[in-house]
């Protein structure tokens, strides 16, 4: 059993470590299916430490590069994200005890995708790196129809082909192949293998080929400061690391003409209030500048506070200022122009525990009391709002962690966004594959939602990827960058977009109608 383990750790993980391997996840679930049916041939006692081991296996593979940023985190990411997939796969052994044939496989393919769901949407300790659908982000050729299923689609898949092949073994194993299946039924199982396999590679490549770039151009110019997040708050002042990266820009807008976006990365300044935005020094120096380029607009993230003077406390992760008073931190993206004029977004899907504190009537006084307030306590918007260039044109600007989501993305594009920015400082990690990961989820998205992508990363890697999620220029890691170029803006809203979350939600309701079954029927 220890080598069906070890190959369902390399077929899951390299997908994630490794661009154009994505096709292996599709076999991916067939030697931890395999050992699953060893075990309950053997009758092998506590089989549950099999499986929640080779899922801890495979998440410290894929995701050890967490621990760079913080040890017990990575560790607890680790092996609370396999506790819940071991989770799963034990509501699927015991639907087996009580139910037969297919049925138990079904429960467990859509107790999964409802599991990734629940993850991508309503869960406040989420950590949905490892949906399975993503692990086609290096592989984007494959799954051009994501602009109608979204991620799950590719979750779907790789059940899909797993069960099917791992059906075709057992048949094959236990001599019903050829000794009870006539050779129709051969035929079919063989046949609906390969059209589960290919068909979907076949609908991409054609999806892929008739689609074609659309909408107007934007140019855009991307600085990359590389400030080592580090030593950013000690080791320069905020002044000085203005200077870098409006020199950058200085330099991208030269032999330039016409509207022009300037992005700037997550957290480039701590000093914005919410209440009077304008009295920052970064926002005055960034508006004296644009006097020299009233055509350009700078996109920029903050770490930004509101303050509220009254005893009320305004949220459960309010902090206490003073006497009466309470403030709010946020992490923010923000678009302003010569004249002043300002737009704010406050980061709403945030990563628990660094910036987040989920359940706070619950955690809160475990960690008021115990922790010492240890937990992040930001507080981000309930609904997504995209930011105007010109005042006329929509923008989504997805801080950091929120690329990872499908359907938070989405939102933006429902607002009516013309085109997707990624803010980001993914140098926590180190040098990592942490952060190529990261690159390419924004693949997805921007084919999910058919939306141009402009990424920039403080320390790398930053990109323009284009409505087929292909990368057009990059950065190098961990060197200051300047990126130019131009992005189409698009209206229309892809399938995905407009109807959301069909697979999720079809496999919400299949897991708990197969559920329901195996409670009120036996074998």
């Amino acid at each position: 059993m220890l080598a069906l383990a070890a190959a369902f750790v390399v077929l899951m993980s390299l997908p994630f470590l490794v661009n154009g391997t994505g096709w292996l996840a599709l076999f991916g679930f067939v030697p931890l299916l395999c050992m699953e049916r060893v075990a309950a041939e053997n009758k092998v006692r506590h089989f549950w430490w099999w499986h929640y081991g080779t899922f801890v296996a495979w998440n410290f593979a894929t995701t050890f590069w967490v621990c760079n940023a913080t040890v017990g985190g990575g560790i607890f990411a680790a092996l609370a994200n396999a506790l819940q997939m071991s989770l799963v796969f034990g509501l699927f052994r015991w639907v087996k005890r009580r139910t037969d044939g297919v049925v138990p496989y079904l429960f467990l393919a859509a107790a999964w995708i409802a599991w990734e769901k629940y993850y991508l949407t309503v869960a406040q300790i989420s950590w949905p790196w490892l949906v399975l659908g993503n692990a086609f982000a290096g592989t984007t050729g494959l799954v051009q129809w994501y602009e109608y299923t979204g991620t799950l689609g590719g979750s779907l898949w790789v059940w899909t082909v797993s069960l099917s092949v791992f059906g075709l073994m057992v048949a094959l194993s236990d001599g019903r192949f050829f000794t009870r299946w006539n050779g129709k039924a051969r035929v079919a199982a063989v046949s609906g293998m390969a059209l589960a396999l290919f068909a979907p590679m076949v609908v991409s490549r054609v999806v892929g080929n008739r689609y074609e770039e659309e909408g107007e151009p934007l140019q855009v110019v991307i600085g990359q400061p590389n400030f080592d997040p580090y030593n950013k708050f000690g080791g320069m002042t905020q002044d000085q690391q203005n200077v870098v990266l409006l020199d950058q820009f200085r330099q991208g807008l030269e032999g330039l003409e016409g509207p022009v976006l300037l992005l700037a990365p997550e957290t480039f300044t701590g000093d914005i209030l919410c209440n009077d935005v304008p009295a920052s020094k970064t926002f005055r120096r960034f508006r004296s500048f644009l006097t020299e380029h009233p055509e350009a607009e700078i996109l920029f993230g903050a770490s930004s506070w509101t303050q509220y003077a009254h005893r009320e406390r305004p949220s459960a992760n309010a902090r206490k200022l003073g006497e009466d008073g309470w403030y709010e931190t946020h992490n923010s993206a923000l678009i302003m122009d010569s004249t002043g004029r300002y737009g704010l977004y406050q980061k709403s899907k945030l990563v628990p525990g660094v910036e987040m504190l989920p359940y706070p009537s619950v955690l809160g006084p475990i960690d008021d009391g115990i922790l010492g307030g240890v937990a992040g306590r930001c507080v981000g918007q309930k609904k997504v709002s995209n930011l105007l260039f010109q005042d006329r044109i929509p923008i989504g600007c997805a801080v950091c962690y929120e690329s990872v989501y499908g359907e938070h993305c989405a939102a933006y594009v429902r607002e009516g966004a013309q085109l997707l920015t990624v803010i980001t400082n993914d140098a926590w990690w180190g040098d990592t594959p942490g952060y190529r990961q990261h690159l390419n989820f924004s693949r997805l998205r921007a084919i999910e939602t058919r939306r141009d992508i402009a990424r920039c990363a403080n320390t790398g890697i930053s990109a323009f990827i284009d409505q087929k999620g292909r990368i057009l220029e990059r950065s190098a890691w961990w060197e200051p960058a300047i990126l130019r170029g131009k992005v189409n803006l698009n209206t229309r809203e892809t399938f995905f977009v407009r109807a959301g979350d069909l697979v999720g939600r079809l496999s919400v309701f299949l897991c708990v109608l197969l559920f329901a079954a195996a409670l009120i029927r036996k074998k």
